[in-house]
């Protein structure tokens, strides 16, 4: 969901876990105008990070992530109305308590940013932001819901946001809330009290294709590290690490999980990012809809799709591809090697009559034109628990 690039920022944003991150001896970078750890080399890096979220349990600092609530007065639905008119997804079908992937769109049907909307009560709504692009979004939410009967706020600082993921992630924070994590269903959230902390937010929600959990508590540094340090302590029998934004991206890789400025920008829309399963045009109006339908009428030039590498190197972002001929066809916006699968992959934009499963796609990587071919997507997705025989049963 985040974008790497924020020109012009002189001094890094940092979060209340930045002096926890240095401690540990983490590997800071600039990630979009926040410093920010990338890896942990004293734990392993970035693949040992990976494997253990693929595997057991990491635990990650997302407290660069913005929040908008948009709240209506006196159960008059206004702010559902406002959600509805900036967002392409439809709130109107989402329970109390229940969340949903969706994206703010231009006028023009391409993408100001993507968010997960979380339904906190009648007429009250979370927007879960990107850290790159938290002041356009709230400007932009602002500007696009005047006239609505509702109130805006922004509470990206309020809260240090920890997202705990893997397989042993519900285990882990079981130990430390009285809720009952294991009635809340993915894309649902519940609040309970959290390493003594009450009221505290719990989604089950992630960005690593992985089972797991975000938690949002009170942004003080002391309370923000007191709750990081718990984690880290109820993780030790689950093989826990400590977990950068290297990881993070091969694992959204690995799940084919959108990056805003890669895979979704103000340049690409919604039906090329293969995103349309979460536009709901059949819900009427809203922001970027009339281009939608224009640029579905028209048809699409390029569409998103998996490669992996079949000669030697990695196809990283913004090589160029190119067909058998040599003519440059296409762009990757995202390229690892994949630490799950042990095979170079990456996603590009090509013409939609290249994406045929087994097409070849040559990459430029640096002088040489590197064969690759088009693969099915998401490359890793976790497997299901097979349900219990009572439940299988009332099915």
């Amino acid at each position: 969901m985040e974008s790497v690039t924020t020109p012009f920022i002189t001094e890094l944003q940092k979060t209340p876990l930045n002096a926890v991150h240095r401690r540990l001896g983490a590997k800071m970078v600039n990630f979009g105008g926040w410093d920010m750890p990338v890896e942990y080399p004293a734990s392993g890096g970035l693949v040992a990070e990976h494997k253990a979220v693929r595997t057991g349990v990491g635990v990650f600092d997302v407290s660069h992530m913005g929040d908008i609530r948009i709240r209506g007065g006196g159960g008059t639905g206004s702010a559902l109305a406002a959600v509805q008119h900036i967002s392409m997804n439809d709130a109107s079908k989402l329970s109390i308590g229940q969340a949903h992937y969706s994206a703010m769109l231009y006028p023009e049907g391409t993408f100001v940013d993507d968010v997960i909307v979380h339904r906190l009560g009648e007429d009250d709504y979370l927007l879960v932001i990107n850290a790159g692009t938290r002041e356009k979004d709230v400007s932009w939410v602002r500007e696009n819901t005047k006239g609505i009967d509702c109130l805006v706020e922004d509470l990206s600082d309020a809260y240090t946001q920890l997202a705990i993921q893997g397989p042993r992630a519900l285990e882990l924070l079981q130990k430390l809330t009285d809720a009952d994590l294991g009635i809340i269903k993915n894309y649902w959230f519940t609040h309970g009290t959290v390493s003594g902390l009450k009221s505290t937010l719990i989604a089950r929600t992630g960005y690593t294709g992985e089972d797991g959990f975000e938690i949002y508590v009170p942004s003080d540094a002391r309370t923000s590290e007191m709750v990081w340090n718990k984690v880290l302590e109820a993780g030790r029998g689950f093989g826990i690490l400590p977990c950068g934004l290297g990881a993070r991206n091969t694992l959204r890789l690995e799940a084919k999980m959108a990056l805003y400025g890669h895979e979704i920008s103000d340049k690409i829309n919604v039906w090329e990012a293969g995103l349309d399963r979460y536009c709901k045009m059949e819900k009427g109006d809203f922001i970027g809809r009339e281009a939608l339908l224009r640029a579905k009428a028209a048809g699409q030039t390029r569409a998103l799709v998996g490669l992996e590498m079949v000669d030697r190197g990695i196809a990283r972002d913004e090589y160029c591809c190119s067909n058998e001929s040599g003519e440059v066809i296409g762009v990757v916006t995202s390229g690892s090697p994949s630490p799950t699968l042990s095979k170079n992959i990456a996603l590009a934009y090509v013409p939609p009559a290249m994406t045929a499963l087994g097409t070849p796609i040559y990459v430029q990587i640096r002088a040489q034109k590197s064969k690759a071919q088009v693969v099915r997507t998401p490359f890793y997705k976790r497997a299901k628990k097979a349900a219990a025989p009572e439940a299988a049963a009332k099915v």
